[in-house]
């Protein structure tokens, strides 16, 4: 699995690809405080990235590669309108 869970944190390691997100998601529903380390992340699938804006969780390290850190610290950074709560479940 390439989003390892502990119990208040997410740790994103290798390649972490669009069937994470589903389980990403209800997790952070959950764990409304939760944590995010990137730092053993080497690529993300932007389903992924959408779930984490929405939630916005704290993010405790960043990916090592220095583009693709800026990549997901442009997203997660930048403010955004009011967030609204996450859904209870996901259309398919």
């Amino acid at each position: 699995m390439a989003i390892e869970y502990k119990k208040n944190q997410a740790l994103f390691r290798d390649v972490v690809s669009v069937e994470e997100a589903e389980g990403l998601l209800e997790w952070l529903q959950k764990k409304p405080s939760a944590k995010v380390d990137f730092s053993a992340c080497a690529h993300l699938h932007p389903a992924n990235l959408q779930v984490l804006m929405a939630a916005r969780p704290p993010v405790s390290a960043w990916p090592k590669d220095a583009a693709f850190a800026d990549w997901i610290k442009s997203a997660l950074s930048t403010p955004s309108a009011p967030s609204a709560p996450l859904p209870k479940s996901v259309r398919r």
